[in-house]
């Protein structure tokens, strides 16, 4: 088996856990098949770094030095805003000889910064979405998922999202009995889906100012199953339907109707995460009534099917 270089790019202002989150990762499967990665680290100029956390780094050696690893990852981080640009051209020059191109969060600023994003797919942390497509418009850039794959270059959303790419890569490289041993090792589950949305409805919506709407978001929220039309929602909230929907689309930033698409998806998402109850149960208690229409609404939101989203939490909650 050939020996896979891992190196991860390191400056100051790094955010720390975009770094040692999938050196936690691929050191873990270094240890369980020996041989396997050589992970290094690098900075400009081979000093040490400073993160954003104020914790310091002291990398391998300069990116200089740096022969063409297998796997190039870059994080993210406050020292992504204004790159050094040395860095961009050094990444503009050495990206393409990678067998592999990572980023964490916002290192995706940094690739493509570098042109290395151009006509691709690619996501970052939900919060510079939005900045990364404004700035680099050849970049399609998709919003929700917590990781992008695009041939051999991969970009992972906000922080954490770097741990589930990471082990998604170990899964590729050794296979998933390797790549579930270091998911227990570190307590977190083998692997969330790369199309698994970045966060909840809770935190994708505004919460109302008025208290009538946050009532009614609450309410929504625990109950899923009920009738949540419209008119229903608008009666509990005391208003008529048409003040209802535009007030809550005002003060939330979406309509009733997407809001409790997405609570009912996260619901159902939870129930097939940590219970064992059956498809047609999950999908009466959240709300779709009918196993297809579940089906329907989750091949819409995660591109894939309620059976397949369990199978990847099963082996993780098994143990």
């Amino acid at each position: 088996m050939a020996q896979r270089t891992v190196l991860v790019v390191v400056f100051d202002d790094v955010q720390s856990l975009d770094v040692t989150g999938p050196v936690e990762v691929f050191t873990g499967a270094e240890g369980r098949t020996p041989g396997s990665y050589r992970i290094r680290t690098a900075s400009l100029d081979g000093g040490p770094v400073r993160t954003s956390s104020g914790l310091t780094l002291v990398p391998d050696e300069a990116l200089a030095d740096s022969a063409g690893p297998h796997t190039l990852l870059v994080p993210g981080g406050p020292g992504t805003r204004a790159p050094d640009p040395r860095l961009i051209d050094w990444l503009r020059r050495t990206g393409p000889r990678a067998g592999r191109l990572v980023s964490v969060c916002t290192g995706a600023v940094l690739l493509a910064a570098a042109g290395l994003l151009d006509g691709r797919r690619a996501t970052t942390h939900w919060a510079f979405c939005d900045t990364l497509a404004r700035n680099h418009p050849a970049v399609e850039v998709d919003p929700d998922p917590i990781y992008v794959r695009d041939g051999n270059v991969a970009t992972s959303a906000g922080v954490t999202s770097g741990i589930d790419l990471a082990l998604a890569l170990v899964e590729e490289d050794l296979g998933r009995d390797t790549a579930l041993t270091v998911a227990r090792h570190l307590v977190v589950f083998l692997r969330r889906p790369g199309n698994q949305a970045q966060f909840s409805a809770q935190l994708a919506a505004q919460t109302a100012r008025r208290e009538p709407l946050r009532d009614v978001q609450q309410w929504i929220t625990e109950h899923p199953a009920a009738d949540l039309g419209v008119e229903a929602l608008a009666a509990r909230a005391r208003l008529s339907p048409r003040h209802f929907a535009r007030a809550f689309r005002a003060e939330t930033g979406t309509t009733p109707g997407r809001y409790v698409d997405r609570v009912r998806l996260e619901h159902a998402r939870r129930l097939l995460e940590d219970t064992t109850d059956g498809v047609e149960e999950i999908s009466r208690a959240s709300g779709y009534g009918t196993p297809e229409a579940m089906r329907r609404a989750f091949v819409r939101a995660l591109g894939t099917s309620p059976a397949e989203y369990r199978s990847r939490f099963r082996p993780a909650l098994a143990h």
